[in-house]
């Protein structure tokens, strides 16, 4: 749906003019429509099998997660605490563009109210921003741990790792508050066809038919601030904890430290890896079909892989697991 808007009124401000002949034909559109990621619908019905099963997935394994971690007394640690944190992550992260998704697969067009859109992009950006933070707070837990073991429990008490996720959801959710707004108060009059899946910032912005020079500026700064942040983070916990395992004397005990630490930084390497990929660079080497394919990394596989990866290397969430089944099988 759209509505043509014509401006009658002169006044003697030039820059009041200038605006009024820029309006003088915008369309105000009260949808937006994606292209998704195919327009054959033989593709798109394949599509949505396939991903059908990676959301069902996502939501068991993260689900489950967060559930195993509660009932299992075991798991009452700061580290399960964060993966409980990152699961809840990955669970809403997923959540606000799977269903829309799957939804467009089987829809001949795939419409978004205006309304909508910023919603979407809202709680996207601010779980994604969350996630980035999370895995620096995990890397600092995995820091203490290993190279303070006596001092684990004094240093990460319950308290500290309460703050600590709380200012992660506080700056993912500000951030992202800034960018929504941002990107809202522009003009969309020439067309409302995204060229994406969801109501993701580059694409909107390519969209945009008012100047976008504060937005790319803007999501710059903050996405370096975070991003930055979170990689140095882990960098330098990763530098200590590397230069301890080398010190220490027994190889059981190297073994058992990578071993802890190899969860987390393939978890890093996949989410920072595609970041980096996606949102820090040039804007003029955006490529919308290739970022499309790229954005169905971090928003629907990884989040269906970080709770596999933990609980396959993990001996303590999958003897938890063992533990559920059979009570569960017990008591039937």
């Amino acid at each position: 749906m759209k509505l043509t808007c014509h401006s009658y009124f002169f006044v003697s401000s030039k820059d009041l003019q200038i605006w009024s002949v820029a309006m003088e034909n915008c369309t105000i559109f009260t949808e937006f429509i994606f292209l998704g990621l195919s327009r054959r619908k033989d593709v798109q019905l394949w599509l949505f099998v396939l991903f059908l099963f990676v959301y069902g997935t996502t939501v068991i394994a993260n689900i489950g997660m967060i559930l195993l971690i509660k009932i299992d007394s075991r798991l009452h640690t700061p580290m399960y605490y964060l993966l409980s944190n990152l699961s809840f992550c990955d669970f809403c992260f997923s959540s606000f563009i799977s269903p829309k998704m799957l939804a467009d697969f089987l829809s001949e067009k795939k419409r978004i109210p205006y309304t909508a859109c910023p919603i979407q992009m809202y709680f996207f950006a601010a779980f994604g921003d969350i996630e980035c933070l999370m895995l620096a707070v995990m890397a600092y837990d995995r820091y203490v741990a290993i190279c303070n073991p006596l001092l684990y429990t004094v240093a990460m008490s319950r308290k500290l790792c309460t703050v600590l996720v709380f200012l992660t959801y506080l700056m993912g959710l500000l951030d992202s508050a800034i960018h929504t707004g941002l990107a809202f108060r522009l003009s969309f009059c020439k067309s409302n066809m995204i060229n994406h899946f969801f109501c993701d910032i580059p694409p909107l912005l390519a969209l945009a038919t008012s100047d976008t020079f504060i937005n790319e500026i803007m999501l710059f700064i903050f996405g370096t601030i975070i991003f930055g942040f979170s990689v140095f983070t882990v960098l330098l916990s990763y530098s200590y904890i590397i230069a301890t395992i080398f010190r220490m004397k027994s190889a059981e005990g190297r073994r058992k430290a990578f071993s802890t630490c190899a969860s987390h930084l393939c978890t890093v390497s996949l989410f920072h890896g595609t970041i980096l990929y996606m949102y820090l660079r040039p804007s003029s080497s955006y490529s919308m079909d290739t970022d499309k394919i790229t954005s169905v990394i971090y928003t629907v596989i990884i989040p269906m892989l970080n709770p596999l990866i933990y609980s396959l290397r993990n001996k303590d969430v999958k003897g938890a697991l063992k533990k559920a089944i059979i009570t569960k099988l017990c008591h039937q």
